[in-house]
């Protein structure tokens, strides 16, 4: 099972990654969607118990991709917060990241959870969408005739009903990439199969196309 796939998006040279992420040689930039960073303790503040270690597993996880290329750029396709900006661990843990890692360019496309990102001070330039040449960086999908939409927002994952669980998944189709969500605490949606779509789960690092229609 490998750990990474060569495709072609928008006429341009592209690796999906295991761990999660789109590498984009051209640009040596890193593409990442819903980190949601802070969710597990929003809902320990709420009463629910869970575990901690989740934002620092996650960041674990993206430093080992960031260290393992010549990455300039990241880009977080959306939905970097899940809620307020409490000074709570996970942000602790996020600035000693991003102190590691100052001279990386971190760019976040605002989502629909980070209401609170422009007075969180997380040190990330901001946005509402970016096109990039061919590409039209975006959280929510939705097609666009003269770029290829590469967006997150929706978490697709693939069933697996053998072995009673689901995965993460890039769902690719004409015009748009959906890319999984990063953040290892989240749910998702079971993407179906479609004629000429392409879905790819991340399966312990590693990547399992699935069968088209």
């Amino acid at each position: 099972m490998a750990d990474e796939l060569a495709v072609t998006l928008g006429g341009e040279p592209m690796l999906l990654l295991g761990a999660r992420a789109l590498w984009w040689p051209a640009r040596q930039a890193l593409l990442i969607a819903d980190l949601h960073l802070g969710k597990a303790d929003l809902f320990r503040r709420a009463g629910i118990a869970l575990p901690s270690g989740g934002t620092r597993d996650d960041l674990q996880r993206l430093q080992r991709l960031v260290q393992a290329r010549a990455c300039r750029e990241l880009w977080i396709l959306g939905d970097v917060l899940h809620g307020p900006a409490h000074r709570a661990a996970w942000y602790r843990q996020w600035l000693g990241w991003r102190e590691q890692h100052s001279a990386l360019a971190v760019h976040v496309i605002r989502g629909n959870h980070d209401r609170h990102l422009p007075h969180a001070a997380l040190q990330v330039e901001l946005h509402e969408e970016v096109q990039l040449g061919a590409f039209l960086l975006c959280h929510e999908p939705r097609h666009m005739p003269a770029a290829h939409v590469i967006a997150g927002h929706i978490h697709p994952q693939i069933a697996l009903p053998a072995l009673r669980r689901r995965f993460p998944a890039f769902w690719l189709r004409e015009g748009l990439t959906v890319l999984p969500a990063f953040s290892a605490f989240t749910g998702g949606w079971v993407i179906a199969p479609a004629q000429g779509e392409q879905r790819i789960a991340c399966v312990e690092q590693g990547l399992v196309a699935m069968p088209g229609r």
